[in-house]
């Protein structure tokens, strides 16, 4: 009898009901990995994000009241270790720019998102690399 190994646990955050539910489309689609929950604001996503301990985080930078850069930020001070995927429609150096430090793992525009881009952020974190600052390797 084989064990089969725990899923990936992710959570979206994202105040735009359409980007939540791509976004767990493709959580859906990507083998070995679970939507575990989502959130449309900051200030909810504080709250559950502890209590489900995902793996992996995907927010949405604007959203009304705490933002998602203030949100990675907590959450990267609280767990270091667990990957934080900023995701927005800006423009790649702005959301470098507006991310500096904030501790995510990935800055990526939202229609990059994709069950390869998932996987491949999973493996390279877990092998104890360091993803590129964006998904497009700069």
């Amino acid at each position: 009898m084989s064990v089969r190994p725990r899923p990936v646990r992710v959570v979206t955050v994202d105040d735009q009901a359409v980007f939540r539910s791509a976004a767990r489309a493709i959580v859906d689609s990507t083998p070995g990995f679970e939507l575990v929950g989502e959130s449309a604001d900051g200030e909810s996503a504080l709250e559950l994000i502890p209590r489900l301990d995902p793996d992996i985080v995907i927010l949405d930078v604007r959203m009304p009241g705490i933002d998602g850069i203030d949100v990675a930020d907590r959450l990267h001070r609280e767990d270091p270790d667990r990957i934080i995927i900023l995701a927005s429609s800006l423009e790649p150096e702005t959301l470098s720019r507006l991310a500096r430090g904030c501790g995510a793992t990935a800055l990526l525009q939202k229609h990059w998102l994709t069950p390869r881009l998932l996987r491949g952020l999973w493996v390279v974190h877990r092998r104890g690399d360091r993803p590129p600052r964006d998904a497009t390797g700069g």
